[in-house]
């Protein structure tokens, strides 16, 4: 691995004297690795191990009538049935363990399911072969209930519900919202005087994470009643603690055994496996092995989440950006798992590395009747990012600005003010943009060239403005019909321009201005009028196409239930239904 280290850049900020980067550092597990000698959880085995196959739904949304298992409990190998009443705390959410949300997901599912693979009971036998020849014996009697599976049709009054611990389908914030908000400055203020606006709308779907070694876990009995558990999870404590809750047992009781993770992502943290091959082991007395196959990896192994954002930006003829607004819709599946904080993560992360005045969002987790979302690379922040920047690149075209020097223009500098009102530190944007320029051979001006994250912060910049802020978005009355879900924007004023082809030669330097640095922190007071001749290092505006029509959304039917309101009032150490610790940090989180 070759490092260039940038001696031009932050040299009094930075010590060259490192240990590890730059340098021929061998892995710790590299040479089990290469001789085929790491230990993973599955080369754990054991006497007498027996195998535990889910009984699994067909259906994405249905009531369980009855559940016959008289047939599979005569086939042979068959040692135990699993039902939901064997499980003696069948109710959980994973961040319960840090006072975060509401149970909302039993291991086994008693009285109906919510997507695709839920499992209804499970079947512990003697061979693998013989566990699933059992489980496609066992008869279950579904009342099949309507669905949803669009985020947006989901929030609609009359939506099926999805999670009846939140029966508005969204998480609920601060036992307040059923959505996270984020205000700073005043967007309509700032759009009426912009020169432009420029909407968009980006959607990325669920990801898998296909680790080559699938979701497992083997538990068998110890002494003194403990039991171990070899197991593939990214997150040995916090996996024991889930057990532990689930199975209601003491977890000194518990002996977690991780390991190498033969590829996890984030998508290993979830707690599905464990808890079951330990309730197996307990109702057994033996050894009990809990493996996802592939086909159970990709259809219950929980995804990245599926997003869906709309952006809108207000942005002056010279490049400076004055507003951006964000409405994002985070598709948890059927129950919350780690979606509800990475909607905190999110909103930690909006507007991006960029000095924008005013800033407004509204962020939204979502149940639906998918496979329940969890974490993967960049988790929370990957899909607004994807967002922001390709709506980046749509507003440098619609204004006719080369997308590197738009982002150098509008990033970051130290001492700026960020919309959660924390002041920037140790920037670095403009820096990474200029080296990538110059490595990729794109040509940039040299008043962009001569920008620093160093210059030209604080100041105005780091003023905080007059906020307008809003109630909109309380819990329940969106159901109620109080509160529509939040329209998809109309056709943008000025719709993307084709991107501009870059010269075969760099452009000839402009002529000798001062840089142009992004605009003071608007405020309720009107934005001010641009200079009549805009900076020379940024070009004139081009002019927009006649703006595409784009359909309504569709119409909602009428409200089916009454709005759901928090049961109780927060408490300090009391717990409460609502969310809990890391509600209460977002705005005021560090980038």
């Amino acid at each position: 691995m070759t490092v260039e280290f940038r001696k031009d850049l932050f040299a009094d900020e930075r010590d060259d004297n490192l240990n590890e980067i730059g340098k021929p550092t061998q892995r710790q597990d590299a040479l089990g690795h290469v001789t085929g000698r790491s230990p993973f959880f599955d080369d754990h085995l054991f006497d007498g191990l027996l195998h535990l196959r889910c009984v699994r739904s067909p259906h994405h949304h249905a009531r369980i009538r009855s559940i016959d298992t008289s047939r599979a409990e005569r086939m042979p190998g068959v040692v135990r049935i699993v039902r939901g009443q064997d499980v003696p705390v069948n109710l959980n959410t994973l961040l319960s363990l840090l006072d975060f949300g509401r149970d909302d997901e039993p291991l086994l599912s008693v009285e109906k399911v919510a997507y695709k693979g839920e499992p209804v009971a499970a079947v512990i036998a003697e061979t693998e072969r013989q566990a699933r020849d059992a489980v496609a014996a066992v008869r279950v009697d579904y009342e099949v209930l309507p669905h949803v599976l669009d985020v947006e049709e989901a929030l609609a009054p009359g939506a099926p519900v999805v999670n009846r611990a939140y029966p508005n389908n969204s998480f609920d914030y601060h036992d307040k919202y059923d959505h996270q908000k984020l205000r700073f400055g005043d967007v309509e203020a700032a759009f009426a005087q912009a020169d432009e606006v420029v909407e968009g709308r980006y959607q990325m779907s669920p990801i898998e994470q296909a680790p080559t070694e699938t979701n497992g876990a083997i538990a068998a009995p110890e002494t003194n009643d403990r039991f171990v558990c070899y197991t593939s999870t990214q997150a040995l404590f916090f996996s024991l603690g889930t057990a532990a809750k689930l199975l209601n047992v003491a977890s000194n009781r518990l002996h977690f055994i991780g390991g190498t993770v033969g590829g996890g992502f984030g998508g290993k943290v979830d707690s599905l496996n464990e808890p079951m091959a330990i309730l197996g082991c307990m109702l057994t007395g033996r050894p009990v092995r809990y493996v996802f196959d592939r086909e159970e990896e990709m259809q219950v192994g929980a995804p990245r989440g599926a997003e869906r954002w709309y952006l809108k930006d207000g942005v002056m003829r010279d490049g400076r950006l004055v507003a951006r607004k964000l409405t994002g819709y985070f598709d948890s599946g059927a129950y919350t798992r780690l979606s509800s904080y990475a909607i905190v993560k999110c909103t930690g992360h909006i507007p991006g590395p960029y000095t924008i005045p005013n800033v407004h969002s509204d962020v939204f987790c979502v149940f639906t009747n998918r496979t329940p979302a969890t974490a993967m690379r960049g988790f929370g922040v990957t899909g607004v990012d994807f967002a922001i920047e390709c709506h980046m690149d749509k507003v440098a075209r619609a204004i006719g600005m080369d997308p590197v020097e738009f982002r150098i223009l509008n990033a970051y500098r130290d001492g700026d003010m960020k919309a959660h009102r924390r002041e920037a530190k140790n920037c670095a944007l403009i820096e990474c943009a200029q080296v990538a320029a110059e490595k990729a051979g794109w040509p940039i001006r040299e008043a962009f060239r001569q920008m620093s994250s160093l210059r030209d912060g604080g100041g105005e910049r780091a003023r905080i403005p007059h906020t307008v802020t809003d109630e909109h978005g309380r819990i329940g009355e969106r159901r109620a019909g109080g509160t529509a879900t939040p329209a998809r924007p109309a056709a943008p004023r000025y719709a993307a321009m084709p991107p501009a082809p870059v010269a075969a030669t760099p452009p000839a330097p402009p002529p000798s201005v001062s840089p142009p640095v992004a605009p003071p922190p608007v405020a309720s007071a009107p934005v001010p009028p641009p200079a009549a001749s805009p900076p020379a290092a940024s070009p004139p505006a081009a002019s927009p196409p006649a703006a595409r029509p784009q359909p309504a959304p569709p119409a909602v039917s009428p409200p089916s239930a009454e709005p759901y309101q928090p049961s109780q009032p927060f408490q300090r150490g009391v717990h409460r239904p609502g969310a809990g610790r890391f509600s209460s940090i977002s705005g005021t989180r560090r980038r």
